[in-house]
């Protein structure tokens, strides 16, 4: 695996996360055992196994394909290079968000990555530009005059369709929208970190009948977990500290509400309705108590101490 790897990765597609077992189990909240304490002291051990980073995603500019990458430095703005740009409405001054799919869904066709030279855009036609020179083209592309900025509102949201809605009415209908706040002074939606295990991958894949790329849920840590786990076992996860590798240190603070993304197409990824049907049926709860219930897959939280992460370093519940 190597740094700016692009990010539909095709051993998804060939059903590398459709596995059997019993990933698709329906979860529920207060159902799995790892969140109990476990083995070994604490650690994220199930069966005999520790869970490890299966990948690390970053997504240079919001709401476009990302990057899987081989090392990443975590800190409390979140892992380093992730969401330092957005796309911003020219008539609104408002952030560009895929989460209202009928104006921006064709940000997800733009794959960003991050060189030496700075954040590089590659286009569905094939054109690869400086985002700094990109303005023009991402007009012509949305339908409307937009531009890129690394300067993240104060206080700002973004607007989020609602996805049931959206499920419903299709994508070009012009469904209710609510705002979506986001992390102040930055172009994270709740937390600087998200996380998905593929236990909850295999659940829903088995559910759809098809195998499910993570690019469909923008993780930034997929977490490998053992094939016989419950899908949504994150659920219990809540208010836990994540150890992983040798040094960054998480906080659980939330479930992960989902929006219309994952049914959206991602670059090659056509569109998959279930990606969000399902969670909404089998994994509909509160992200935080008090909150309305939604559908919910993965986890959100925040940094407690920094740290440099791989793929394969371990992960322990705490």
């Amino acid at each position: 695996m190597q740094a700016g790897e692009a990010e539909v990765d095709r051993r998804w597609v060939q059903g590398k996360a459709g596995r059997g077992g019993t990933g698709g189990r329906r979860g529920r909240p207060g159902g799995c055992e790892c969140g109990e304490g476990g083995a070994g002291g604490g650690e994220a051990r199930h069966h005999g196994r520790v869970q490890t980073i299966e990948e690390i995603r970053r997504h240079p500019v919001k709401s476009m394909l990302g990057e899987r990458v081989a090392v990443a430095e975590v800190t409390s703005a979140g892992v380093e290079g992730d969401r330092v740009l957005a796309v911003v409405d020219a008539a609104t001054g408002r952030v560009a968000s895929a989460k209202n799919p009928r104006l921006w869904r064709a940000l997800l066709a733009v794959a960003a990555r991050t060189t030496g030279d700075g954040v590089h855009l590659t286009f569905p036609d094939g054109r690869t530009l400086a985002a700094k020179e990109a303005d023009a083209a991402l007009s012509e592309l949305v339908g409307r005059p937009v531009r890129l900025t690394d300067v993240p509102p104060e206080s700002g949201a973004v607007d989020r369709a609602v996805p049931e809605q959206v499920l419903e009415q299709g994508i070009t209908a012009d469904v209710a929208v609510e705002p979506s706040a986001l992390r102040a002074g930055s172009f994270h939606d709740f937390a600087p970190v998200h996380l998905l295990t593929t236990a909850t991958l295999a659940a829903v894949a088995k559910a759809a009948e098809t195998p499910i790329d993570p690019t469909r849920y923008r993780p930034n840590i997929l977490i490998n977990t053992p094939e016989a786990e419950p899908g949504y076992l994150e659920n219990t996860w809540v208010g836990r500290e994540i150890k992983i590798g040798d040094e960054l240190l998480l906080r659980v603070i939330a479930r992960t509400p989902r929006c219309a993304i994952p049914t959206l197409e991602h670059g090659p990824l056509p569109r998959l309705k279930e990606a969000l049907g399902i969670p909404a049926r089998d994994n509909r709860l509160e992200p935080i108590p008090g909150m309305t219930p939604r559908a919910c897959a993965g986890i959100y939280a925040t940094v407690l101490h920094p740290g440099v992460i791989h793929p394969g370093d371990p992960v322990h519940l705490r």
